[in-house]
């Protein structure tokens, strides 16, 4: 834009008129510095004491922000349409004192470089802190970057049979800085009599809460697809143009408008899998004290007495606590759940398995003893036995008190491994301390299974160490596939996999171990007797 000091109208040349099909919309805030400048002219030239007998003109060309369109502005400007050639015109050309900058920084270097060959001033940021009076009364300010407010009126234009114009002011639209606000008052709005509805603005549906825009490539940027928000995240308005994702605590609903509080989840007595466990824990539970009936019932018998009678009564109860520490495990877990269900289940394997350990070392000695000469013979009695079983406990003992002591289990809310849900489950605390004991009751396992291998040829028809082989090595099967089962899964199911390993090794004991002696007691009591087990 250049204005000249002798030229009394105004000429406007544009330089887009190649583009006009898909540049021809004004970014509103260049429109606004175009409107200012032409009204600073105006202003300037009805004032008489500012520039006595001179009128200044203007020519605008407009670059689009290019700068081949740029150069051809700057040569029309200098040499005139008629004969767009620098440094030569034909005719009269009115004196150009000035030059107004570019929008962009690279047209306004453009014009830095040729301009100033001729020594044509260059005019940057033309208006800054000014105020004045229009004719109509309206004050406007352009403050210190050259920004002016401005409050523009939003017009319905209709034109009535009689061919004349009705305007409607419908809305208005300001501008302040770097805030603005758009008010339009739709009811005002009187459309042809061909729309029956407010015609839209856009050549896409409008997205539904729940779903986001997405641009298509290639298109207008009125052209875009609708998604669905993706997994947790929502959107609560029409054509959003991002999700949002919900608090860790919250979770889309179906819909995805909104965020809803996550269902809390944890293995429960009301669930099918609860139910089913709690019924086995019960029916197990109620097996062993059969047994232990069956053995005090028939407590002189032979079978009852060849392996030692005290200890066989101390694994039955053991066997009982086992089945029924199970449910610690189901229900709602809190501190007082969390530290008694390791401790309490640790602490009976314990006694279960050095019970075992004792039967066994006892069967050995016995068999060992009856050698002339042994002096295995001083430790026949329940001695040995009671010092074997009160040993383990106090070892295992130790170690659960250790694993309370420094990193006792607590109530753990696991946001992670389940989508869309809350797991409550209890965090082991110490993963050393809950291993030392899982590992030693596998040491107790190994041991009692060692033992057992070697004495299981004894020559004795009540010989438990086949059968005490045979429970170990299930036992231990059980706990070792129960180590990777129970790393792998996740949510409520790893307190399942516990359950499952417990009542599988318990069931082994009580099945391999106190099953066959009850057939012999309740079904061959023929073989229950002084003679047969002599022969």
């Amino acid at each position: 834009m250049a204005p000249s000091s002798d030229i009394n109208n105004t000429r406007n040349s544009a330089a887009c008129e190649g583009s006009r099909s898909h540049s021809s919309r004004i970014p509103i805030l260049n429109y606004q510095s175009l409107l200012a400048f032409v009204f600073a002219i105006s202003e300037i030239n009805r004032n008489p004491h500012l520039l006595p007998n001179i009128t200044l003109g203007f020519h605008i060309a407009d670059p689009c922000s290019d700068e081949e369109r740029a150069v051809t502005g700057m040569i029309d400007i200098l040499a005139g349409r008629e004969s767009p050639v620098p440094n030569f015109h034909c005719g009269s050309l009115q004196k150009l004192v000035g030059v107004v900058d570019g929008i962009s920084s690279k047209v306004t270097l453009l014009l830095a470089k040729m301009f100033g060959m001729y020594k044509i001033p260059q005019l940057n940021h033309f208006l800054k802190n000014l105020q004045f009076t229009t004719p109509n009364g309206e004050k406007l300010h352009f403050d210190e970057n050259g920004d002016m407010y401005s409050k523009l009126d939003i017009m319905n234009w209709i034109v009535n049979p009689n061919d004349t114009l009705e305007g409607i002011r419908v809305g208005s639209f300001k501008h302040q800085g770097s805030s603005s606000s758009l008010i339009i008052n739709e009811s005002l709005i009187r459309w042809p009599t061909a729309f029956n509805q407010t015609p839209g603005s856009y050549c896409s549906e409008t997205c539904t809460p729940g779903y986001r825009r997405a641009q298509r490539k290639g298109f207008p940027a009125c052209c875009y697809d609708c998604i669905s928000c993706p997994q947790g995240e929502i959107s609560n308005r029409t054509d959003a143009e991002i999700c949002f994702s919900c608090p860790d605590t919250e979770w889309a609903n179906e819909n995805q408008t909104k965020c809803t509080y996550k269902a809390i989840i944890y293995l429960s007595y009301g669930d099918a899998l609860g139910i089913s466990l709690t019924l086995l824990s019960g029916l197990f539970s109620l097996l062993t004290c059969s047994v232990m009936m069956i053995f005090i019932k028939h407590r002189n018998t032979p079978i009852v007495k060849a392996n030692n009678r005290d200890l066989s009564y101390i694994l039955l109860l053991s066997i009982k606590m086992c089945f029924l520490c199970i449910l610690l495990f189901i229900g709602h877990p809190d501190h007082v759940t969390c530290i008694l269900r390791q401790t309490v289940f640790a602490i009976t394997f314990t006694i279960c398995l050095s019970s075992i350990l004792a039967k066994t070392v006892t069967v050995i000695i016995a068999f060992n003893a009856t050698k002339p000469g042994s002096r295995i013979r001083n430790w026949m009695g329940s001695r040995v036995s009671i010092s074997i079983l009160v040993f383990c406990f106090l070892i295992q003992v130790t170690i659960c008190a250790g694993w309370l002591g420094i990193s006792p289990p607590f109530p753990y809310y696991n946001i992670e491994d389940e989508v869309g849900v809350i797991v409550v489950q209890c965090n082991e605390g110490s993963t050393f301390g809950f291993y030392s004991a899982l590992g030693f009751l596998g040491l107790l396992a190994l041991v009692s299974f060692i033992v057992a291998f070697f004495a299981r040829n004894l020559p004795d028809v009540f010989n438990e160490a086949k059968f005490i082989t045979f429970s170990m090595l299930v036992f231990c099967s059980v706990w070792i596939s129960f180590i990777p089962a129970y790393l792998s899964t996740k949510g409520k199911y790893v307190v399942a996999v516990e359950i499952f390993a417990i009542l599988a090794s318990s069931l082994a004991l009580l099945g391999c171990i106190f099953i066959p002696k009850c057939f012999i007691i309740l079904v061959q009591p023929e073989c229950n007797t002084v003679a047969f087990v002599k022969k």
